[in-house]
């Protein structure tokens, strides 16, 4: 699939950070004395009924004494999308062809103390191009230092770029992470941001500081709550909140349904879905 300077340019940084993220989490569990590794699944497709001209990704999967569950996901896909999908997508209203490009994140942790995380940065083009993303903490167990250093973390991050994208984007997750139908949030929040298209060179820099920052949060908190003894209770109560984390992203997550309609990869577009849940 040819792309131009400037698509190849943001591919390739995903496809970095995608390797740097694999490499560090298997660090954490080889320091575990763990042996896991993440098991990389490249696909590709070409035209098929979604609209999907061209396409391909790698979906990557570990499983580990640290990580009950974790993919990281990369994907680049050239296509037209469907009528009524167009309709929600700017910059289509005359040609519906896009271009997408992104990594996703989601890590389900095996000590219910460590908290859970989703991060995604991806770049799209229509007739418009713009960027996207974000990260957002989930903990079954919250604690209220970790909840602080997390946002103070993001905070410094956003403020490298504008004094006002702290409070626009933490705002945007707080509303964009609600799950109605059970009057509450899912997690603790984070950033969410979308639609960003001030300067190419100035946004790409943003969505790269995110991806990056990333990893200096995390691997903090799960350094701090890896060894916390458990017990059953704090067990159920996380496979209750996957439950609820499970419904947010079949009910109302965009990255779930813009992958589902697009034609991405379907493991991929559902690896977020945790190992084990429960209902009550």
């Amino acid at each position: 699939m040819k792309l131009d300077k400037q698509q190849q340019t943001v591919s390739d940084w995903f496809h970095q950070l995608r390797n740097r993220i694999c490499q560090q989490f298997e660090a954490v569990e080889h320091q575990a004395g763990s042996q896991a590794v993440f098991l990389p699944t490249p696909w590709q497709k070409n035209s098929d009924s979604f609209g999907i001209q061209k396409g391909h990704g790698i979906r990557s999967l570990m499983k580990g004494q640290i990580f009950e569950k974790v993919g990281v996901n990369i994907s680049t896909v050239k296509g037209c999308f469907s009528p009524d999908f167009a309709q929600k997508i700017p910059g289509t209203e005359k040609d519906p062809h896009f271009f997408a490009t992104g990594i996703s994140l989601v890590a389900h942790m095996a000590n219910p103390h460590v908290p859970n995380i989703h991060m995604n940065c991806r770049f799209l083009q229509t007739e418009k191009s713009w960027f996207g993303g974000g990260i957002d903490l989930n903990p079954s167990t919250p604690y209220q230092e970790d909840t602080d250093e997390f946002h103070l973390a993001l905070k410094a991050v956003c403020d490298q770029h504008n004094p006002d994208y702290y409070t626009r984007f933490s705002e945007w997750a707080d509303r964009y992470f609600d799950i109605p139908h059970r009057q509450t949030k899912r997690g603790v929040g984070g950033i969410f941001y979308d639609y960003i298209d001030n300067d190419f060179e100035a946004d790409f820099a943003f969505t790269k500081d995110v991806g990056s920052a990333f990893l200096d949060i995390f691997l903090k908190l799960i350094a701090r709550r890896q060894n916390t003894p458990v017990s059953e209770e704090d067990f159920h109560r996380l496979h209750v909140y996957r439950g609820r984390y499970t419904e947010f992203n079949l009910l109302y997550d965009r990255g779930t349904l813009f992958g589902l309609k697009t034609g991405g990869d379907a493991e991929a577009v559902l690896m977020s879905l945790p190992p084990i849940a429960v209902w009550e």
